[in-house]
């Protein structure tokens, strides 16, 4: 960017289209970081799979990049729920040494994300003020939307893939070698084609149904998503009532890619999206799933709600234009007593919880019940 662009005033996305039903774009980077490069390129070329592929090779154009300790940078804002869940998945699995973390600030403009959070604004490994800029290196004509989560080659400083439903799938699968003891199996091989079922529904009806009633651009759309979302999340209460987890007695995939919606749920989806039926607190089975999460270390540890706030009442000024961020809701119920482990199982299976958040990687003191001003 020049010093005249430095200068102009940046104008904010438009996320409502008059009329229409919300659709998301979801045309990503589709380059995969895997173990053996070779052999996957080898494999047949497998379709768009919209929550990704625990197994197979590439899709159509994609590349193989090599595992290398170090070599990339995840660069996720603590503000989107979709880079929330690799954040969770690199700290569930102990990443943290092979694959550092870049975190832009909660709010951004039409052309996105910035390193705003960081000493003079510049990302301290990738020398960058915006992520556009990793973009740009690596294709100079990227015509879609700059999102986060993204993983950049620190080296070219150029973005690898944005593809964040393969991410965090290639974090379990493909990185084993760096995983810490005792890391959790968040893909269990006898549950992989009920959890893909499982996935499915939730991004369609309940990760990106919360969107579709948020940006609806008529009210014929709006009630179409609305009845959408409510059908899922009550489909999820009932499934919730007789076990502890998504899939069982243990934590998997399936449930940090719930978590994230249902972290976000009252403060921002119940009223700046209109998702506004019942709160997540007044479902006992969700809410009790929620709070057992939110207090396993990897999960709530993870979540800075006023980040979360500022993002979506802030950017959203098609939905909210005075950009006023509401002082509530009380979190302090997050840390409640939940006694979802009377319904049997363990968070980690035969694993171990993961060690304490890095000094340099916490939520910010009073962004987080757990860590109070």
């Amino acid at each position: 960017m020049d010093e005249q662009q430095k200068d102009q005033p940046q104008k904010q996305g438009v996320y409502v289209m008059d009329g229409q039903e919300f659709s998301r774009d979801t045309n990503y980077i589709m380059d995969r970081i895997v173990a053996d490069p070779a052999a996957v390129e080898a494999m047949p070329r497998e379709e768009v799979d919209k929550v990704g592929r625990v197994h197979g090779g590439l899709t159509e154009d994609a590349q193989a990049w090599p595992v290398e300790a170090g070599r990339y940078r995840l660069v996720a804002a603590r503000a989107c729920p979709w880079a929330n869940r690799t954040i969770i998945v690199r700290r569930l699995l102990g990443l943290e040494d092979a694959i550092s973390l870049g975190t832009p600030g909660p709010t951004h403009d039409e052309r996105s994300w910035t390193f705003d959070l960081d000493e003079g604004g510049t990302d301290p490994v990738l020398g960058t003020e915006r992520l556009q800029e990793n973009y740009f290196t690596r294709f100079p004509d990227y015509p879609r939307g700059i999102t986060v989560p993204a993983i950049v080659d620190i080296p070219t400083g150029g973005v690898v893939t944005n593809d964040y439903p393969q991410i965090t799938l290639d974090f379990s699968t493909q990185w084993t070698q760096f995983h810490r003891d005792g890391a959790p199996d968040l893909l269990p091989e006898e549950k992989l084609d009920e959890m893909h079922e499982v996935i499915t529904r939730i991004f369609t009806e309940v990760n990106n149904g919360v969107y579709r009633c948020g940006f609806a651009g008529s009210q014929e759309a709006y009630d179409a998503a609305y009845e959408r979302l409510w059908t899922a999340m009550d489909w999820l209460e009932e499934r919730l009532s007789g076990q502890r987890y998504l899939m069982g007695e243990t934590i998997t995939e399936a449930d940090v890619r719930l978590f994230t919606t249902l972290a976000r749920f009252d403060p921002v989806y119940h009223g700046h999206f209109k998702c506004n039926r019942t709160k997540l607190d007044q479902m006992p089975a969700l809410w009790g799933y929620a709070r057992d999460l939110f207090q396993t270390p990897g999960f709530g540890d993870t979540i800075d709600f006023e980040q979360i706030k500022s993002h979506y009442y802030e950017v959203h000024r098609d939905i909210n234009p005075t950009g006023i961020v509401p002082q509530g809701p009380d979190l302090s119920g997050w840390l409640s007593e939940h006694r979802r482990e009377e319904l049997g199982g363990s968070p980690f299976g035969d694993g171990t919880a993961p060690d304490p958040v890095r000094e340099d990687e916490r939520v910010e003191a009073g962004h987080n019940p757990m860590y109070l001003a």
